[in-house]
């Protein structure tokens, strides 16, 4: 794809470029390409001349297998921090070359400078050169070592990921390790292959150097050297002198002769010392050792920053306590030789480089450090235990873990001081005897090894108190093991496979007291032999009955399993935690009630039917979670309890216990959302009440009005949540007794307003009151801390706003409010709010019959809950490429907002492009996903994001033929399609705990995979689109599934992971099918979800489906005869929606929305207010109207004049910045190029805005035409309906009748609307835009965005007297060249018709 790609370009911008390439070159008997002459490029189109010129094979150069240098250019930076961008072309001769066999392409060679100030999220992050680049022609079987021959070098780098840079062996193929990486990521088609091998935005995951990367940075923090004026002592008896000062590791090394270090080294060590300003001396510095016989050294720096380069870097050292050395993640292969004059190093931290043993700082000489105590030599990949490490007898703490070691060798036994020993993440199955003898050793990790069962050496390890082996083949343990390392207390065997523990006698195992058994494969688990466990997890097994010893037990979690019972004797008297979520368990087991010490208890997900009455009278629970049972009621309190949190969500509870709030004084938090109660138990029993209560979740139930005179009791509230309830009104006298409220939620109830008494809940920060009957707007602009405001879906009419609004306002979503209308001024004041919502107004004419007899209608939700930042974004299209198609999607960042925006804006553009190369579902979907992983580019390597992407189509080509969804995934957002009321998933959850064999793959890989089932600590899920770092682990392939549609299907809904974790698919179903409207129902399940206890980001989208002939909505041809009049007089605007449906032409999570951002840039609203279209007329009189058909029957594409193209609107895109590429485009007329933007030349006074396609209605055109051309000011010139706009970086040339299939596009759809930051567009409209540009004005420096404020409805075309005969010529030149537009708006000055 690249290469046609790039072909295609060079094939266009012929008249640009010259490549001139000398044919000196021979094809080589192995594939390769033979250079003999040197290559030439010469850019012109106002760029510099670059010339490039390959190496020509010497002599004794390997002829038959020499490597052709192809190109080599200066590249240019795209904006994206230091990624870089280019146009490969390739001629003619090397494409034949190339496409003759898929084992031939290209690679990619950089030189070795490195941006000076890195990213601060790593020393070797972005490791991005500004030298030329090299390409080079080769195979599969191309070696480094030919390589190095051909261009005389002397060795290859490799860096994966913008991480560590390591030398490739001379044995190793780089074309081919990109072909491995490529196809490790889930590219499968050879052709593919070598297509995305040449694409530079590659690079950001896999690149190559020439030479090795020069980090002035990093060699600032592992040595400084120079020639500096040096005097030794306090006194003034040594005189100043110019000698060579080192200052490596831990000490300074001042050599006694200038320029050489043959003579006495003078070493000063540092840790513990001082080093100070010299104020007397400029640029001087003083360092002195530690001690009674401290040494004094005064170092004088030629310039200030080398001064203040030392002065930092001995400020750490002398800082530290211990003479620790951190060389971590440096990309070393050997120390700096100047390490071993650090003696007192007693801590030496390698971890993350290539160490190799040969070498002046190879491994073999770390034996000469001979105060070295710990040592990590972790993540250097190197394949054998270094027995030099042996002969450091000191050691008492390694560190060799991830480093694909097969054994261990006899020497670890001379290692008699050693105490801790980590060997994870390797592939030992054994261990020698000689360990045996390390007597002190106390910790040994073996976690994420082979090991099939416990090692027998671990009897003689006396010391060690702790079996870590998670991750590794232990399928059973014997507890006759365990009472012979009698030692060991806790034991780790998680992720093992494990399917049995079992005992052969009945003997106690005393000495164990924590048990890790989760995510194994146990049916059940009697432990009561071991007497003195006090904690156990034993989550994610497959458990029917648990047996456990009570006597010393604290700890109990026990989730997601198939327990019916836990039985334990005696009773844990000392157990505070139990969890026993998400099990079969009828009832609470008696001894339950009987645990005197009991604080938390969680028995959510069960099929509990009552509670015991003690258990809830008990006198140490303090946090009982029973939500999502089957309780029918509560029993009552009979005395003070010290409970504090208490959920009761999803249960039938009918009512509550009257004394509820009586006796338990504490309780801070309560949730009864989803119940059936009528009414909340009073808080006291007098006017004077004690509660503490902060949270209330009183979501989804029947309460009324009345139990808001309930709720004043409560003080202290924070945070409420009464929706969906049966509300008509809410007391204004209660409201104002609130006044610590933080966070209000009333939506999905009948209010019809709210009180003013919410003025004087001064704290409240959020209102949610959507899906209501409100007309007015309340009184909250005016409190002080107000950030989110939603009151779409209600009855608005208008907004009385104060002079100021408060600065802290971040949100308002006013959408779903038909009849409001707001003023300039009202905009004007919402200008500073980052997100504004508001209703796309609509602009249907006779020709929006695509839009209005669409199959699918969506609607979506987004809620940041109670993060600061948003990090969930939506893609929604309803009309996809021809409008009988539609794309949805949704990303979550979890913790980054960067990668979700990034695949909102390009991730419809990569899959218009991908159906154009397959129409294979699982081919296009895959490679959608692979292609934005790659063009994630810098952001993706150490971020990334859950994706999913629906995709709705023909089944076949055929327009008639039934629908289909194509549905792709990766992470944890997933996608549910109701069917006949049943919900019917059509996605895979990848993460560690819900899919095994992912599971199993990454623990073959041997990732680390921490407690909480994450990959490296880091993410839960074992596929995303970006955080390419963790790869092969974490992998971008998607999961894709095609489900044909029927007339039985009703909706589909989008959601995250933190979405469908509070909401079940089928009570996601029954809220959708209850609301219907795709909007409130999307609405709907975010505050659901919020109310049931998220506190993350929620997204939601809601697509309404209406498959099947029913819904056929075709009219023949009807011939009608319109009116001759005045027409309206045309409107200074931007550019007006077109026939589709204004709410589904969008790109990204505005489809039915309109998001107004006070960070739109100027340039945005210039792009906007610069993108003008002229209409065809037709003639008056009779007119036939357009044939109306459905999308399930659409009539024939009008034009194919307009050829749709993927957006170029890439974040690693191989377009310059102002969007023209330098070598391909010719300056367009009419289009000033300003460096990093585009403006089109227009005054917007002689233009009316209007786009209609297909469509003849009007005179406007007529008026437009007198308008530009007479007006002196006028720069837009009318050249055969052509639309010239730049928007995204991608210029675009349209006629005017195909701006509907235009604003199909994912991205091109941002020229109707305003590009915001996080990736939503707003769609203009007929009065909003108006103001907008008009607000936007005075902020332009150049002349042509002066807009009027405001529009004259009154406005007509005047035409004098004396211009009338000229005005009539042009009426009959128009008729002549076409269909003759109807006449212009006319006025009467006197008793003439002008």
């Amino acid at each position: 794809m690249a290469m046609e790609d790039e072909d295609n370009n060079a094939e266009v911008a012929a008249t640009n470029v010259r490549t001139g390439i000398k044919r000196g070159g021979d094809v080589g008997d192995n594939g390769a390409c033979i250079d003999r002459q040197p290559d030439t490029v010469v850019h012109q189109a106002g760029l510099n001349q670059t010339a490039g010129r390959g190496s020509r094979s010497g002599p004794g150069a390997h002829a038959a297998t020499g490597i052709r240098v192809l190109k080599q250019r200066n590249m240019k930076r795209n904006g994206s921090r230091s990624c870089m961008t280019r146009k490969t072309r390739f001629g003619s001769r090397e494409r034949d070359w190339l496409k003759g066999d898929t084992q031939r392409g290209c690679v990619c060679l950089y030189g070795g400078t490195v941006d000076p100030q890195p990213p601060a999220s790593g020393t070797q992050a972005s490791s991005t050169p500004q030298t030329d680049l090299q390409l080079v022609l080769c195979s599969t079987s191309t070696t480094v070592e030919e390589l190095c021959a051909q261009k005389k070098g002397h060795a290859l780098y490799v860096q994966l990921h913008g991480d560590l840079v390591r030398r490739l062996d001379p044995s190793e193929r780089p074309l081919q390790m990109v072909y491995d990486y490529l196809a490790s990521m889930g590219y499968a088609d050879p052709v593919r292959v070598q297509q995305e091998a040449a694409n530079s935005d590659l690079s950001c995951l896999i690149r190559f150097y020439s030479e090795r990367p020069v980090n002035a940075d990093q060699q600032e923090r592992t040595l400084l050297k120079g020639v500096f004026s040096v005097r030794k002592g306090k006194t003034q008896l040594h005189k100043w002198a110019e000698r060579q000062v080192i200052l490596c590791g831990t000490c300074l090394i001042v050599a006694s002769v200038k320029d050489s270090l043959t003579g006495k080294m003078h070493i000063l060590p540092l840790v513990g010392g001082k080093v100070e300003e010299v104020k007397r001396r400029q640029h001087c510095l003083m360092f002195s050792s530690a001690g009674s016989q401290a040494q004094t050294y005064f170092v004088n720096f030629d310039t200030l920053a080398d001064y203040q380069r030392w002065h930092r870097q001995a400020s750490k050292v002398v800082s530290q306590t211990v003479s620790l050395v951190d060389l971590s993640c440096y990309s070393l292969e050997a120390v700096p030789e100047y390490l071993f004059y650090s003696q007192d190093i007693t801590h030496l931290n390698l971890r993350h480089n290539f160490m190799s043993l040969q070498g002046p700082g190879g491994l073999l000489n770390l034996p000469r450090f001979s105060q070295l105590k710990s040592l990590n030599l972790s993540h250097n990949r190197l394949g054998v235990f270094p027995e030099c490490v042996c002969e450091i007898l000191t050691l008492t703490e390694l560190n060799l873990s991830c480093n694909s070691l097969h054994a261990i060798p006899l020497q670890i036994g001379n290692l008699q001081s050693l105490q801790t020993l980590s060997l994870d993440g390797n592939h030992l199955s054994s261990l020698p005897d000689e360990m045996g003898g390390l007597f002190q050793l106390n910790s040994l990790g073996l976690s994420f090894n082979s090991f099939s069962h416990v090692p027998a050496v671990l009897e003689r390890l006396s010391v060690v108190d702790k079996l870590a082996m998670a991750g590794n083949r232990v399928e059973s343990l014997d507890l006759c093991t365990l009472v012979r390392m009698s030692h060991l207390k806790n034991i780790d065997l998680r992720l093992n496979g494990l399917r049995w523990v079992k005992s052969e006698n009945l003997e106690v195992v005393s000495q164990v007291t924590q048990l890790d058994l989760r995510d194994n494969c146990l049916e059940s688990l009697d432990l009561g032999s071991v007497c003195n466990l006090e904690t156990l997890h034993c989550q994610r097994n497959q458990l029917g009955t648990l047996t456990l010893s009570g006597f010393t037990l604290r700890m109990l979690h026990a989730s997601s399993n198939r327990l019916t019972t836990v039985n334990i004797y005696p009773v844990p008297n000392q157990l505070t935690h139990m969890d026993l979520s998400q099990n079969l368990l009828e009832y609470l087991p008696d001894w339950v009630c009987d645990c005197r010490k009991i604080e938390m208890l969680d028995i959510t997900r069960n099929l509990l039917s009552e509670l015991p009455s003690r258990l809830l009278n008990s006198l140490s629970l303090r946090k009982l979670l029973t939500g999502y049972n089957r309780l029918q009621r509560v029993p009552e309190l009979l005395d003070h309890v010290p409970l504090e949190a208490l959920d009761l969500q999803h249960n039938m509870l009918a009512e509550l216990p009257e004394s509820l709030f009586l006796k338990a004084l504490n309780l801070k938090y309560l949730n009864v959302s989803a119940n059936a109660l009528e009414s909340i138990p009073p808080s006291s029993q007098s006017e004077e009440s004690l509660s503490t209560l902060q949270e209330l979740y009183l979501t989804e139930n029947n309460l009324s009005e009345n139990c808001g005179a309930l709720l004043i009791g409560h003080q202290n509230l924070r945070i409420l949540h009464i929706a969906y309830n049966q509300l008509l009104s809410f007391p204004a006298s209660k409201l104002s007794k609130l006044e610590l409220l933080e966070e209000l939620n009333l939506s999905g109830n009948n209010l019809k307003t709210i009180p003013s008494t919410v003025s004087s809940c001064k704290r409240l920060h959020t209102l949610i009151a959507h899906s209501n009957h409100i007309s007015v707007f309340p009184e909250i602009l005016n409190l002080p801390e107000i950030k989110l405001v939603d009151l779409s879906c209600n009855e608005l009419t208008e907004i009385q706003l104060p002079d100021s609004l408060p600065a802290t306002l971040q949100e308002l979503d006013l959408t779903g409010n038909s009849s409001l209308m707001l003023e300039h001024k009202t905009l004007n004041l919402f200008s500073h709010i980052t997100t504004l919502k508001l209703d796309q107004k609509s602009t249907t004419t006779a020709g929006d019959s695509l839009s209005a007899s669409s199959p699918w209608k969506h609607g979506y939700s987004e809620m940041s809950g109670q993060r600061n930042k948003l990090c969930v974004s939506v893609l929604a299209v309803d009309h996809f490429r021809d409008s009988v198609e539609a794309c949805y999607g949704i990303f979550d960042g979890d913790r980054n907002e960067e990668v979700p925006r990034l695949l909102q804006c390009t991730m419809g553009d990569v899959l218009c492009e991908e159906l154009q190369h397959s129409s294979v579902d699982s081919v296009y979907m895959c490679n959608t996903f692979l292609t934005s992983h790659r063009k994630l580019g810098m952001a993706g390597q150490k971020l990334g994001a859950s994706g999913l992407l629906c995709y709705i189509h023909h089944e076949t080509s055929d327009p008639g033929a039934s629908f289909s969804l194509t549905v792709a995934n990766v992470g944890t957002c997933q996608a549910v399609l109701c069917r006949n009321g049943q919900p019917v998933p059509l996605s895979k959850v990848y993460s560690l705990e819900n899919c095994t064999e992912e599971m199993e793959r990454v623990k073959v890989s041997k990732a680390i995979i921490t407690e909480d089932n994450k990959v490296s600590g880091v993410t839960c899920c074992s596929r995303l689109l970006g955080c390419s770092y963790l790869s092969p682990w974490v992998l971008p392939k998607p999961w894709v599934h095609t489900e044909p549609l029927c007339s039985q299907d009703e909706f589909l809904i989008l959601g995250n992971r933190a979405l469908f974790e509070r909401v079940s698919y089928q009570e996601a179903v029954c809220t959708v099918q209850a609301v219907r409207d795709p909007r409130a129902a999307a609405k709907k399940l975010c505050s659901l979800a919020q109310s049931y206890g998220c506190k993350d980001n929620i997204g939601a989208v809601v697509v309404s489906l209406h498959i099947g002939e029913d819904s056929c909505t075709c009219e023949p041809p009807v011939t009608t005869t319109e009116p001759r009049g005045p027409a309206p007089a045309p409107v200074p605007a931007p550019v007006i929606p077109g026939p589709s449906d204004p709410a589904t032409n969008l790109s990204s999570s505005s489809g039915i929305v309109t998001e107004f951002s006070s960070e739109t840039s100027a340039s945005e609203i210039g792009s906007e207010a610069g993108s003008t279209a002229s209409d065809e007329h037709p003639s008056s009189g009779t007119v036939t109207r357009p044939e109306r058909r459905c999308s399930l029957h659409p009539a024939t594409t009008l034009c194919g004049l307009f050829q749709q193209q993927p957006s170029s609107t890439t974040f690693s895109s191989n377009q310059s910045d102002n969007g023209l590429d330098s070598d391909d485009e010719a300056p367009l007329e009419g289009v000033i190029s300003n460096g990093s933007k585009l403006e089109v030349e227009v005054d917007i006074h002689c233009c009316a805005f209007q786009l209609r396609s297909g469509l003849h209605e009007s005179s406007k055109d007529l008026d437009f035409e007198k308008r530009g051309f007479d007006h002196p000011g006028g720069k837009m010139r009318r050249q055969n309906s052509v639309v010239v706009s730049a928007t995204n970086g991608c210029l675009l040339a349209v006629c005017g009748r195909e701006i509907a299939d235009l604003k199909k596009s994912p991205s091109t759809s941002s020229l109707f609307g305003k590009k915001l930051s996080n990736g939503s567009v707003v769609a203009p409209e007929d009065s909003h835009n108006l103001i907008e540009v008009a607000l936007e004005a005075p902020k332009k420096k150049s002349g042509y965005f002066t807009a009027p404020a405001q529009q004259d409805p009154e406005d007509q075309l005047i035409v004098p007297p004396s211009l009338e005969q000229e005005v009539r010529e042009q009426d009959r030149d128009w008729h002549s060249f076409g269909s003759p537009p109807p006449p212009p708006p006319v006025a009467y000055e006197g008793n003439q018709r002008v």
